[in-house]
């Protein structure tokens, strides 16, 4: 219990594991495809559990907005349906861990593949307590996301399959790197909200006890 690779303790690592800025931290990867629900269930995560959610996509979108070159840059491989390299979401994950007065993080969307990870991993010296996947057929995810209208940019139907073939080739190996590790909590995301919320709080409970 408390080795670099079993965090069991939630954030009692001494030395470097689990430090940012010379706070101990506890971070938990919430994965699923686009139109998971991920995003719905970090926010009832939040206001139930006290942990902070950083949606990578949410921050890369605000580094766009910024205007700024990474933004451009990021602007154009969503487009295409790439992936972000790592060290760019990284950084930005890093800052808003540092500016931040929690210790609890939700990082939802992120890592996207082996190299997010391992990336992640190294850089920061971090290891996720656990990850939330959220599980859910194509078929659902995307009848999801083009009955939403939230103004994305990225959410017609070219896009979306765009990214379904992206997230079925990157994501799920990262997915399978942490159930080697007993790390990953599967959830199945087609049931109404409701209901996958009663899962996620009892995985909760049990991380928090």
């Amino acid at each position: 219990m408390g080795s670099v690779t079993d965090t069991a303790n939630m954030g009692s690592v001494t030395d470097t594991t689990n430090t940012e800025s010379g706070k101990k931290v506890t971070v938990i990867f919430v994965l699923g495809g686009p139109g998971s629900g991920k995003g719905t269930q970090c926010t009832n995560i939040v206001q139930n559990f006290g942990y902070t959610h950083l949606s990578a996509g949410d921050l890369l979108r605000a580094e766009i907005k910024s205007g700024s070159e990474n933004g451009t840059m990021i602007q154009n491989m969503i487009k295409e349906g790439k992936i972000v390299p790592a060290e760019v979401t990284i950084k930005l994950l890093q800052k808003a861990i540092q500016e931040s007065g929690n210790e609890k993080f939700l990082i939802d969307g992120f890592p996207r593949n082996e190299e997010n990870r391992a990336s992640f991993e190294s850089i920061t010296g971090i290891v996720p307590e656990i990850v939330l996947f959220f599980d859910c057929s194509e078929e659902e995810m995307e009848k999801r996301l083009l009955n939403r209208n939230q103004g994305r940019e990225d959410d017609n139907i070219e896009t979306i399959r765009k990214r379904f073939k992206v997230y079925m080739e990157s994501s799920l190996p990262v997915i399978q790197y942490y159930g080697n590790l007993g790390k990953v909590r599967r959830i199945d995301a087609a049931k109404p909200i409701d209901v996958v919320f009663e899962e996620v709080k009892a995985i909760f409970e049990k991380v928090d006890a």
